[in-house]
């Protein structure tokens, strides 16, 4: 029996990367450019400190919240029109943050941006596992998309620093109008539309389902918000919590009764991507904790200017762009993922512990630069699969809701991880302050090294799932010819 020929490579699927990462990019920027100019934005608009978290915490929410409806409307109404629709409205979103008057403004624009992003963002995914379905290609692919979450981050705090001294905050919302404009004429240009991507007009929008997930998700990421200021106990931390979560539990048992659910239990059934979907979730737990301390830590402690504090990111982003580019897409046609992804995991932890040694003293040399730099080269080399694995395998309808429980992953794992991590921080802070007579930088920076004990802990929990869970083998076995063929789930050894 002859096997069918697939369908043949689009000659422009590198370049049509190119522009669908710059897509991407842009989204990542913007979950950390903020953070460097916020003082600046609060000092220029003149809002209380009560209200300067929600310049961040808007565009999660709505990023966070949104993200299986964006999934599933690039299922429904075509992968291409939604990543076009997604990159102009994320850049008109961040036009109108740019011209903001007022904090009113400024965060409805934070939050246009979050929706934007969420139908911008599984769209990219998907795309990218319809146009690479070689096993060696896609690990080259996908490795480049790793890069850009590994790095990304960093990235971001110095391109925030850079505007703020040089120009002025409105810079770090402004300049998406550039990146988007050519991201989506790229992308209009080079990007195919295949029969498999037209809108379907027969399953129609599970609305009960949206409704149930997004204020689920929402309330959920709502409430940890709150925990580092009001604490774990407090009403405002456990209501949103425990409003969250019965939500979520409505929203499952929906799914099994919904004719055309949100979320098909079947994409989570998958061992291989329910595995990745918790490992990127935990680990974006420990990645978001370095950030945040390590970028309090540089300013507030050594003492360094916006822009210094960004350039003191680069290493780990440049670590991370050469594992995800480099190191992952040789080994990972060669090995089985978790061969990959949890010693990776083990190596961020490692570095992460190295991270927890600072000291109002320490040198940027000796301690930070060493420990990003391995913190780097493990999440790349981990991420890069990771991302791969959570949309293998599923079917050609369920892609773009494959790629959207990515992200909800990443941005759950971050939301819970700058509460968690932050209240840690504070209590040991505290507790610092009260059995010692030292100086406030000193209870500071054994707070942010608590901080990051914690992160390597969990980073290492993110290696012992990715290890436990992850069976798919990429390498040709008896019985397969295809590992890769789009809708079907390769064969995993054991």
């Amino acid at each position: 029996m002859s096997t069918p020929t697939p369908a043949p490579a689009d000659p422009r699927r590198w370049e049509a990367l190119f522009f669908i990462c710059l897509a991407q990019l842009m989204v990542v920027l913007d979950v950390t450019v903020m953070n460097i100019a916020l003082p600046s934005v609060q000092s220029d608009l003149g809002f209380s400190d009560g209200s300067r978290q929600w310049v961040i915490t808007a565009y999660s929410l709505t990023f966070g919240g949104l993200l299986l409806l964006g999934g599933r409307l690039a299922d429904l109404w075509g992968h291409k029109r939604t990543l076009l629709t997604g990159i102009i409205g994320f850049a008109a979103a961040s036009a109108l943050g740019g011209a903001a008057l007022n904090t009113g403004m400024l965060i409805g624009a934070r939050a246009l941006q979050g929706i934007f992003g969420a139908m911008l963002v599984p769209a990219v995914l998907s795309l990218m596992s319809v146009m690479f379905t070689d096993t060696k290609e896609r690990a080259k692919a996908f490795g480049v998309f790793g890069a850009l979450s590994g790095g990304g981050a960093a990235i971001g705090l110095m391109l925030g620093g850079l505007l703020t001294q040089a120009l002025n905050w409105r810079w770090t919302l402004l300049i998406n109008i550039f990146i988007g404009l050519a991201a989506a004429l790229g992308a209009l240009r080079t990007l195919p539309a295949p029969a498999a991507d037209r809108p379907r007009p027969g399953p129609r929008l599970d609305v009960p389902g949206v409704l149930l997930a997004s204020t689920g998700v929402t309330g959920f990421v709502y409430g940890l918000s709150h925990a580092s200021e009001d604490g774990w106990t407090s009403a405002a931390t456990l209501g949103p919590i425990g409003a969250g979560l019965l939500l979520l539990a409505a929203f499952a048992g929906w799914q099994t009764r919904a004719k055309s659910p949100l979320l098909p239990l079947r994409v989570l059934a998958d061992r291989n991507r329910g595995g990745a979907y918790l490992a990127v979730g935990l680990a974006v737990i420990g990645n978001f904790g370095m950030y945040l301390f390590l970028t309090y830590y540089l300013q507030t402690v050594l003492g360094l200017s916006p822009v210094q504090t960004g350039a003191g990111f680069l290493p780990i982003a440049a670590a991370s762009v050469f594992a995800s580019t480099q190191i992952g897409p040789r080994l990972a046609p060669r090995l089985p993922a978790r061969a990959l992804m949890g010693p990776g995991f083990l190596i961020a932890a490692g570095g992460l512990l190295i991270l927890s040694q600072i000291t109002p003293h320490s040198s940027y040399w000796a301690i930070v630069l060493p420990g990003m730099l391995i913190t780097g080269l493990g999440l790349g080399t981990a991420l890069m699969p990771a991302f791969s694995l959570g949309t293998l395998g599923a079917r050609p309808e369920d892609a773009g809701i494959a790629s959207a429980m990515v992200n909800t992953s990443q941005q759950v794992g971050g939301a819970i991880g700058t509460a968690l991590l932050n209240t840690l921080a504070a209590t040991s802070t505290t507790t610092y302050l009260t059995g010692h007579t030292g100086k406030k930088s000193e209870a500071l920076v054994h707070g942010y090294s608590t901080a990051l004990w914690w992160a390597a802990g969990i980073l290492t929990l993110a290696a012992l799932a990715a290890t436990l869970l992850i069976t798919h083998d990429p390498r040709p076995h008896p019985g397969t010819t295809r590992q890769d063929e789009p809708g079907k789930v390769p064969a995993a050894r054991h």
